[in-house]
């Protein structure tokens, strides 16, 4: 019974169950070779059979011994047969103990169980596929259908050529705007370049502009300082130093503690000569004496004679020092009856007509005879002080009236202007306090 079980299940045994029940084997008993193992369960048959019945005996003793059970010695080969045919079929040796029978059975029935899950399988696939074969198209519609589709492949290859043309067009433009594209930055790279060049040369003119403005400012400055200076003003300073009179801070006088040099006393001469001649001239008038400047040798001329105004003077000079000094003194007066002249003209009230402070006389200027001969030395310096002060009011008189245009191109040109504050300080009224 065992042997039929194992010829009916040995067609489905696999690698797998193989090694499996190999290993099993391999687990419970000592696997000889074929020859060894037929061998030694021969003997052990013998063994057994001899063992327990007296009847059994080794195959070949019992085949020589007993030539008469020769159907049993070939039931016998028989199974000899089947068991080696077992051996070489199952890779197992044959026969089994019950221990290895169960194993077997036991993987043997695993592998009908999957195999039957794997003909449940194979049997749905089958199901599935004779259920889509009811579905099969026919080959009238599968025509139709092959047909649709080809002419949807050419209608999609057809836009497909396109869509190809239409990119081809676009990686052209895309390439012309590249160009375009790098055209543009080469021109804005020089535009910044240009630009910047422009800003540096803005900011350069810029600052030559700001600084030709401050010149400007300054010269519109020093030239409005200008407009309100006049120049006799500036070139002649009368002004009073103690008891003398100064122009220029050249003394004209002298004491007898205060010994005024000649050279000082002849320069101050010339500058009030240079002065009065310029005033003169600006004004377009014309004295009946004319003034000579001459540095600090100045002369002044009648019809007949000319008369020396330096020094040093001795006592045979003295009369023609004295002469000149008197004309100088009747040109000052002249100068103020022409101011005096020109306000009215210009119908000023009487009061504000221009008038000396120090009232001349001949040849006395405030009381003071201006003659050096048979004079003292303190009332010829008062008088020199107080016609330098008529001197310079006729001046204030002058730079406050600029309408008069000089005679000659080589006069000194009048401008509107201040009289410098150092001379309004040291004025005729200080001169006359300092009387």
């Amino acid at each position: 019974m065992g042997t039929q079980g194992i010829s009916h299940h040995q067609p489905n045994i696999s690698e797998g169950t193989e090694s499996s029940i190999a290993r099993t084997l391999d687990e419970s008993f000592v696997v000889l070779p074929s020859a060894a193992a037929s061998m030694y369960r021969w003997e052990s048959t013998a063994e057994n059979m001899s063992g327990h019945h007296p009847s059994f005996l080794p195959m070949g003793s019992y085949i020589s011994q007993q030539p008469r059970n020769a159907a049993f010695n070939a039931s016998i080969h028989v199974l000899t047969r089947v068991f080696d045919i077992a051996s070489s079929q199952t890779q197992v040796e044959q026969p089994l103990c019950l221990e290895c029978m169960r194993t077997l059975c036991e993987e043997l029935e695993k592998e009908v169980g999957d195999t039957m899950q794997d003909i449940k399988a194979y049997e749905a696939n089958i199901s599935a596929l004779e259920k889509e074969q009811n579905n099969v198209l026919s080959e009238e519609e599968f025509l139709k259908e092959k047909q649709k589709i080809e002419e949807e492949e050419r209608r999609i290859e057809a836009a497909l050529e396109v869509v190809e043309q239409q990119n081809e067009e676009v990686l052209i433009q895309l390439k012309e705007l590249e160009m375009k594209s790098k055209q543009f930055h080469e021109l804005e790279e020089r535009f910044w370049h240009e630009f910047n060049d422009f800003k540096l040369q803005q900011t350069t003119h810029q600052e030559e502009a700001d600084a030709v403005k401050a010149k400007i400012e300054v010269s519109e400055a020093q030239l409005d300082m200008l407009k309100h200076t006049n120049v006799l003003n500036e070139a002649f300073y009368i002004t009073a130093e103690g008891v003398f009179g100064t122009i220029n801070n050249f003394r004209l006088g002298r004491l007898n503690d205060v010994p005024v040099e000649w050279e000082e006393i002849n320069a101050a001469w010339g500058q009030a000569c240079l002065l009065l001649f310029t005033m003169a001239q600006y004004c377009r008038l014309n004295f009946t004496y004319r003034i000579i400047p001459m540095g600090s040798y100045p002369r002044i001329a009648d019809s007949k004679n000319t008369y020396e105004l330096f020094g040093p003077v001795n006592l045979f000079w003295s009369t023609r020092y004295d002469k000149a000094m008197t004309l100088f003194l009747a040109c000052i007066k002249e100068f103020a009856d022409f101011a005096n002249a020109k306000d009215r003209a210009a119908n000023l009230p009487p009061d504000k007509c221009f008038q000396l402070p120090y009232k001349i006389e001949n040849d006395k200027v405030g009381g003071f005879t201006i003659t050096q001969s048979f004079n003292r030395h303190e009332k010829w310096t008062k008088a020199l002080k107080w016609m330098l002060c008529d001197l310079k009011w006729e001046l204030y008189w002058l730079i406050g009236n600029t309408t008069f245009q000089p005679s000659t191109s080589s006069a000194i040109s009048p401008t509107h202007g201040r009289v410098r504050s150092s001379t309004d300080n040291k004025g005729p009224s200080r001169m006359q306090s300092a009387s």
